[in-house]
């Protein structure tokens, strides 16, 4: 499932790597280099930040499913032994 960000977030991206080129290598980026960087980036390390975050949230998800039974539940025919 290939990663498609929106334009806006997209642009962002582009800026935020052609300032980082410029800061930590001295090199002015254009967009087109930047974009290119940007496409391996999403292609090549975005399927195994997004596997892990699929996986952190399965796991969030599956301690608030095991919570259920514990803060939900009611003790049946207590009523007598309030006494």
């Amino acid at each position: 499932m290939p990663i498609k960000l929106n334009q806006e977030i997209e642009e962002r991206l582009l800026s935020s790597l052609q300032r980082y080129c410029m800061k930590n290598f001295d090199e002015e980026v254009g967009v087109l280099k930047a974009r290119l960087l940007l496409d391996f980036c999403l292609r090549e390390i975005g399927p195994s930040i997004y596997n892990q975050a699929v996986q952190d949230a399965q796991a969030v998800m599956q301690e608030k499913i095991a919570e259920v039974d514990t803060n939900c539940y009611e003790t049946e025919f207590a009523y007598w032994q309030k006494k």
